[in-house]
């Protein structure tokens, strides 16, 4: 049998696109952020994006079990259903609604017209690894020494032109952005394939 999941929201950050504070939309970008970081919310927005169409909440309840022990719907217990189900009715499916990222419709839900055109990313981040944001600024750091010691003319860099200092971190920049668009849109985005996130290294 698997294990829970429920672990890996201290190590994960949220990202959005397609969302603006307004009133025509209805979203938030604040109430966004506070809503998808818990994970069952955030299962249960992948099963709706991943499958479109309206969801019998019982479904999304077994689903939902079913990625937070690690095991197949078939193998869900109905105490870990009724667990789920009763927490998606009473907690998470009013708040998600209120938020207006889905609607329920005498037992059903399904996502409105303005989360469907929300991208949901999640950035997982083992523990000894580093986030993006931090990876941006440890190379603007170095990109900034180099260009530092290469007009200083300091040591074996001073053979460098700052035209050539130029063009290599332009490089390291542009590699380092095709990476990281790959590394979201292929494997992080919230209902791009058939798992969330979190469980695709399973």
């Amino acid at each position: 049998m698997g294990t829970s999941t429920q672990s890996q929201t201290e190590n994960s950050a949220v990202g959005l696109q397609g969302v603006e504070d307004d009133a025509e939309s209805g979203l938030n970008r604040d109430e966004l952020f506070h809503v998808l970081r818990n994970q069952r919310r955030r299962f249960a927005i992948h099963h709706l994006k991943h499958d479109r169409g309206p969801v019998d909440v019982g479904e999304l309840a077994t689903q939902v079990a079913a990625w937070e022990n690690g095991i197949t719907i078939e193998e869900v217990t109905s105490t870990q259903r009724r667990r789920v189900y009763n927490a998606l009715k009473q907690t998470h499916v009013p708040e998600l609604d209120e938020t207006g990222l889905i609607e329920e419709d005498r037992g059903e839900v399904v996502l409105t017209d303005e989360a469907e055109q929300l991208d949901m990313y999640l950035e997982l981040v083992p523990e000894r690894d580093i986030r993006w944001s931090e990876y941006y600024l440890g190379l603007g750091a170095v990109g900034l020494a180099l260009l530092t010691v290469t007009g200083l003319d300091f040591g074996p860099f001073a053979m460098l032109s700052n035209v050539a200092t130029g063009v290599f971190l332009s490089v390291a920049l542009v590699v380092s952005a095709v990476a990281h668009h790959y590394y979201y849109t292929n494997m992080h985005l919230v209902g791009g394939e058939e798992k969330p996130p979190e469980l695709r290294g399973d």
